[in-house]
């Protein structure tokens, strides 16, 4: 008896320092730029990361639906999005902890949960693509709705990714009246509606259209592909509303299996070495910490005049302005 309870202590001991050693993090950012990071991670602190990563088809809901059917037995610690909006989702529904990891200080606090649910880093901003042969190009969204551009601009399709958040986010600055107007105007000023940010860039670059509404990431990858593009940042004018800008989110899972290792890692995230690895990746995100290496093409944040959104109301007007969208096309 006495060997049993000698040995007890030792058991508990062993199964703490397994569980200090690894971490689980379910991940929607694109596993070919998330992966590396996570991979260095591993190799600076010794601690193994179990990743689950989205697939192409689940389109950043499968992990986060994954989340929600496991609320009641969370299997993971940590939750990457590529933007804030699902972070939202899981945080209304009561998936998350709050953490304010000390890497947060110096991200602007429009990209922060107020009580630290989540935390935004390394963004994705929505910019116009124009083909270098338009003189006159577009300054702003609304040249969407401009008679000279008609049946000569393109759009991802709103149902969809990074657009819907768009035009959620539009709703909730401008409110429905305008911008239902504006979507209206698009329509009649016949714009063309493409499967994806990816294509309607292709599109431009082709001199199929004029201009188009995309992500910074797939824009700057047909500028460094020698494609006949151009970048502008629109709405950036006193009185325009801003470039919409897409974080990544960071999050901690409630009740998580290995809370410890979970702020580690989203520690780690959120530094700015992180961002710089970002950065200088194919994604070529944009840094939220003032100050990060990055490469020519990009322009940093406190340069570029942002819109002013609240994210948790764009999550909420995805979800009201689904139905509409629908009609809408």
């Amino acid at each position: 008896m006495r060997n049993l309870l000698f040995l007890i202590p030792f058991i508990f001991m062993g199964c703490s320092d397994t569980d200090q050693k690894s971490v689980t993090i379910y991940v929607s950012e694109d596993q070919v730029f998330s992966q590396p990071l996570l991979k260095d991670f591993e190799k600076e602190t010794g601690v193994r990361v179990d990743a689950i990563y989205d697939t192409e088809e689940s389109k950043s809901t499968g992990v986060m639906n994954r989340l929600i059917a496991q609320k009641s037995n969370p299997q993971a610690d940590v939750y990457w999005a590529n933007e804030p909006i699902r972070a939202e989702v899981l945080r209304q529904k009561g998936i998350l902890s709050p953490y304010q990891s000390p890497n947060a200080k110096g991200i602007p606090s429009i990209f922060q949960e107020k009580n630290h649910y989540w935390t935004g880093f390394s963004a994705r901003i929505r910019v116009l693509v124009v083909n270098k042969s338009i003189k006159d190009e577009p300054t702003s969204i609304l040249d969407y709705t401009n008679p000279k551009f008609k049946g000569e601009s393109v759009i991802a399709n709103p149902l969809f990714g990074t657009t819907t958040a768009h035009i959620s986010a539009l709703f909730s600055v401008w409110g429905k009246e305008k911008t239902e107007k504006f979507l209206k105007q698009l329509k009649e000023n016949k714009t063309a509606i493409s499967t994806g940010n990816g294509e309607s860039a292709d599109f431009v670059a082709d001199n199929s259209y004029a201009f188009s509404l995309v992500d910074s990431d797939d824009a700057i990858s047909r500028l460094r592909q020698g494609r006949e593009i151009k970048i502008v940042y629109p709405d950036q004018k006193d009185g325009e509303v801003g470039v919409f800008v897409v974080p990544n989110a960071v999050m901690m899972i409630r009740n998580a299996p290995h809370p410890k290792m979970a702020k580690k890692l989203i520690d780690y995230l959120l530094s700015k070495k992180s961002e710089e690895k970002l950065a200088f990746a194919d994604c070529a995100q944009i840094p939220l910490h003032h100050g990060v290496a990055m490469p020519k093409e990009l322009k940093p944040i406190d340069q570029i005049k942002v819109m002013k959104v609240d994210y948790a109301r764009v999550a909420k007007e995805m979800m009201e302005i689904q139905e509409y969208l629908k009609r809408f096309l």
